[in-house]
C-alpha cells in the first residue's frame, strides 16, 4: 500500500511558478515509479511528468517541456514537479500517482492504467 500527499499548488500569475510536492508512505515508495497528471474542468486526465524509481529516467508531455521538471528524493519518500514559466493552460488539479510494480518503468508510462496508487490532488490556478 502507498499512500500519497500532494501539497504546494495555489494561485499565481501567468509566468510564476510553483513547485508541487508528493509525500509518499509505505515502503516501497524508492522502488517505484512516479507520475504527475492533471485534470481541468470538463478534461480527462493527462499526463504531465514521469520519473523511474531511481530518479534517472523523466519523461515530460510536449507542452511542458523546458518549463516543468520532475524530480525524487527518496531518502524523503518525496516527488516533486517544479513549474516554472507557467501559463493559464497550465490551470487544473493536479495528481500525483505510483506506478504499478517494482523497479519497473512501463513504456507507457503515460497512460493512467500504469499507476495504481493515486493522491487526492491540489488545485494549480494561472491568471493571465
Amino acid at each position: 500500500q502507498v499512500q500519497l500527499v500532494e501539497s504546494g499548488g495555489g494561485l499565481v500569475q501567468a509566468g510564476g511558478s510553483l513547485r508541487l510536492s508528493c509525500a509518499a508512505s509505505g515502503r516501497t515508495f524508492s522502488s517505484k515509479a512516479m507520475g504527475w497528471f492533471r485534470q481541468a474542468p470538463g478534461k480527462e486526465r493527462e499526463f504531465v511528468a514521469a520519473i523511474s524509481w531511481s530518479g534517472g529516467r523523466t519523461d515530460y508531455t510536449d507542452s511542458v517541456k523546458g518549463r516543468f521538471t520532475i524530480s525524487r528524493d527518496n531518502a524523503k519518500n518525496t516527488v516533486y514537479l517544479q513549474m516554472n514559466s507557467l501559463k493559464p493552460e497550465d490551470t487544473a488539479v493536479y495528481y500525483c500517482a505510483a506506478g504499478r510494480g517494482i523497479k519497473y518503468y512501463s513504456r507507457s508510462y503515460y497512460s493512467i492504467n500504469e499507476y495504481d496508487y493515486w493522491g487526492q490532488g491540489t488545485q494549480v490556478t494561472v491568471s493571465s
